[in-house]
């Protein structure tokens, strides 16, 4: 008689659950050390100009006004800057997404002779510090004439974001199978509506992340912007709120609502873009 086998399965081992309590404690610590600095700004903005020269930053509040908005609005030029770094930042999106999509497209669909070393050139301009590149900007601002001019400065912008968007894109567009532009072609599609209809449409969590990415660094640039800038009613809002602080007294109420003011825009565009922030860069990193 055949001795009957018993399988015995090995005990699992037990999974030790951390407590939810420390999770979070540690999440609510680091909430409150990225939110405080915030509510600073806007207790700050809503006091007086008396109350912060008598009783300091520091001190709790002893009145309550919106009054630094309005002088921020118009005496600041809060309004004017704001609309300059709105058209220098559509500006800037809309050119350096067409322009690197139409390079990362040619670099991934076509034999280009010296390719990858073209794509490595515009990725490694990025690396280089970009204090060691004003005066050579300026200069040929001034040599072509477009100094002092907005344009200037979505020239210049455009320049310095094409090699990471283009090898971002790039990335992107490697990953679309190769049948699908096989089958275009059979279709008798021509390079530019393959682009137009079939890659740009794939294409949009990455320009949507990307489109966010660039219009948070366009929007909150000063260092351009001083370079290529230097009459006060071209200035962007970060510029705008350099020149909000006096050179004796600074109204701090003034430049804490001029901030409030200048986050709104950036802040729309986040939360607008927010479900293609993240993933739309992580497509296409692993094929």
């Amino acid at each position: 008689m055949a001795a009957a086998t018993i399988e015995r399965t090995a005990p699992t081992p037990r999974r030790t659950k951390r407590p939810e309590w420390v999770f979070h404690l540690v999440m609510t610590v680091i909430t409150l050390a990225w939110v405080t600095p915030l509510l600073f700004v806007i207790a700050v903005a809503f006091r007086s100009f008396d109350d912060l020269a008598v009783n300091g930053l520091g001190s709790w509040p002893s009145s309550f006004t919106a009054s630094a908005f309005g002088t921020a609005w118009v005496e600041g030029n809060i309004g004017g800057a704001l609309t300059n770094s709105v058209l220098v930042t559509i500006g800037t999106v809309v050119a350096v997404l067409f322009l690197s999509s139409l390079s990362a497209f040619a670099l991934s669909r076509y034999a280009i002779p010296f390719g990858r070393t073209i794509l490595l050139v515009m990725l490694a301009g990025n690396l280089l510090p970009p204090q060691i590149l004003l005066i050579p900007v300026a200069k040929i601002c001034e040599m072509v004439g477009i100094y002092d001019t907005l344009f200037a400065l979505v020239v210049v912008q455009v320049g310095f974001g094409m090699g990471f968007f283009t090898f971002v894109l790039h990335g992107f567009m490697r990953s679309l199978p190769v049948e699908m532009f096989e089958a275009a072609k059979i279709d008798g599609a021509g390079d530019l509506r393959i682009y137009a209809t079939i890659v740009m449409p794939l294409c949009r969590p990455a320009l949507a992340a990307l489109a966010a990415l660039e219009s948070t660094w366009v929007f909150n640039d000063l260092l351009w912007a001083l370079t290529v800038l230097r009459t006060d009613t071209k200035f962007p809002i970060t510029a705008a709120l350099l020149n909000l602080q006096g050179g004796y007294t600074t109204a701090w109420n003034v430049v804490a609502a001029g901030a409030l003011m200048a986050a709104i825009p950036t802040t729309i565009v986040f939360f607008a873009f927010q479900k293609h922030f993240v993933s739309g860069l992580l497509v296409g990193v692993s094929k």
